[in-house]
């Protein structure tokens, strides 16, 4: 690994400000934290008729809030402040890191839920494992820091504070890292996620269940599309950089370097996509959202009403 190259690269961007990582890293820190707040208040409101894929949902929605609380400090480096300490660096990235796999997991724990739901709604067996869904969750909070943990503590310590959020990530670009980092924090996910999405569009089109009304065909196929498309945008750039940069640890350049700061970035947009492609197309988020979230938050306002229960299968089951 070139150093010279590596510090060269940081000195540019040191005390100076970066108007596109400060206007992302605002955009998503403002708006993810509104509407992930908004998901855990409709979530956290919706106690008696939660669902085994509310459960996920509520986590990844906490997961995402956590990785938006680390984003501030990014700001304050990137509009070119310096004097952070290197162990809060590490610290705010391994909060980041560990909660963008908490991420991960979750989004394919909603998908492969929603196709059991859809593909065995009457099978005893698979109801009993959906109910095990806070148990599941409990263990990616579990995979995702203790397995994180170890990388940072195993970080150079003469680090200057100068490099921050900018250090080349030395330890996470060993192919004794990287690659159970990729084929299980980004390929596991994204084959589970691909067949999911497979046996979800044979069971719209052949399925007896999914011809009946209890299933919005229409509705399956947009979360099919937009969790896919959202799981892509936002997470494969970042992989293939880390790859790269493993690939080439010895003779990192400038622009691979670069490369792997905007592809963080993309990586944590998903905390604004989260909610847009999941809470807002359930019926029980938006109608929640339209007409009572709030409201039921009053002590006047106590009233109950009867949502439909259509698409409820694939949706919010």
């Amino acid at each position: 690994m070139s150093n010279n190259t590596s510090n060269a690269c940081i000195n540019d961007s040191t005390n100076q400000i970066n108007i596109i990582f400060v206007g992302m890293y605002s955009f998503i820190s403002i708006v993810g934290l509104i509407l992930n707040l908004i998901a855990l208040v409709v979530f956290c409101n919706n106690g008696r008729t939660r669902s085994h894929t509310v459960v996920y949902m509520t986590h990844l929605a906490f997961a995402d809030l956590l990785l938006i609380l680390t984003l501030p400090m990014r700001i304050y480096y990137h509009l070119g402040f310096t004097g952070l300490h290197q162990w809060m660096c590490n610290i705010l990235g391994l909060v980041l890191k560990a909660n963008m796999y908490s991420s991960i997991f979750f989004l394919m724990f909603i998908c492969f839920d929603r196709c059991l739901a859809v593909n065995f709604p009457m099978s005893a067996p698979v109801q009993k494992w959906r109910k095990k869904a806070w148990l599941v969750c409990i263990g990616i909070w579990l995979l995702t820091f203790g397995a994180s943990v170890p990388i940072y503590l195993s970080k150079p310590s003469n680090q200057t504070q100068d490099k921050c959020f900018d250090s080349i990530p030395v330890f996470a670009i060993q192919p004794i890292v990287v690659l159970p980092t990729l084929f299980v924090g980004f390929g596991l996910p994204l084959v589970l996620m691909l067949i999911c999405s497979w046996f979800l569009v044979r069971a719209v089109r052949r399925s007896t269940v999914a011809q009946t009304n209890l299933v919005d065909s229409s509705k399956i196929s947009k979360m099919i599309t937009t969790s896919l498309l959202v799981f892509l945008v936002s997470f494969l750039p970042y992989h293939a950089t880390l790859l790269l940069l493993s690939l080439n640890r010895h003779n990192i350049t400038c622009p691979m370097l670069d490369a792997h700061r905007y592809s963080l970035m993309v990586a944590c947009v998903n905390t604004v996509l989260d909610p847009v492609a999941y809470y807002f197309t359930t019926d029980t988020f938006k109608k929640k959202v339209d007409m009572g979230a709030f409201r039921r938050m009053l002590p006047l306002n106590s009233q109950s009403s009867d949502l439909t229960r259509r698409g409820r299968v694939a949706e919010d089951s």
